[in-house]
């Protein structure tokens, strides 16, 4: 699998720790060893041009995601293609926010935006209530099942 992280962003990113989740999650998901990713972290200016340009919303988001060959999941018996998956960009500023309202640390914040963009090239969605349940229930248990093997590989206490 290639991943490509590229940090723009003003604010440190352990990128080491985000190829790990983004090569879990896309182990996961069932995706072809030879899919490209692309995650890339930009500040607040950029994050914003971005957000006005292609989701016509004022004001920077969190995550954005762009795919690109349209890959859907996998299955044990079946994997994906191999593709491009597509490309996140990813506002740490944005995430650090959140995070504190949330009362967790920017770190998790950005696992699960992370997790979340890669979804969504994915082909998920939570317009509505049921692919919202679907989205955020696949999207916990992903995290979740990062966590345990964080632990069991001495990354995480």
């Amino acid at each position: 699998m290639s991943i490509e992280i590229n940090n723009e962003s003003n604010m440190a990113v352990d990128e080491t720790q985000i190829l790990r989740l983004a090569t879990h999650v896309l182990d996961q998901m069932f995706i072809h060893p030879d899919a490209d990713l692309s995650v890339v972290f930009v500040d607040v200016g950029p994050m914003e041009e971005l957000h006005v340009q292609w989701m016509d919303e004022p004001g920077p988001t969190d995550v954005l995601s762009f795919p690109m060959d349209e890959l859907r999941p996998g299955s044990i018996e079946r994997q994906t293609p191999p593709g491009l998956l597509g490309d996140i960009v990813l506002c740490p500023q944005v995430a650090q926010s959140q995070a504190e309202a949330a009362g967790h640390s920017t770190v998790d914040e950005v696992l699960l935006l992370v997790t979340h963009g890669i979804l969504h090239l994915l082909g998920f969605d939570h317009a509505d209530p049921e692919e919202h349940k679907e989205m955020f229930g696949l999207q916990r248990d992903l995290l979740l099942s990062f966590a345990v093997a964080e632990r069991k590989a001495g990354f995480r206490k």
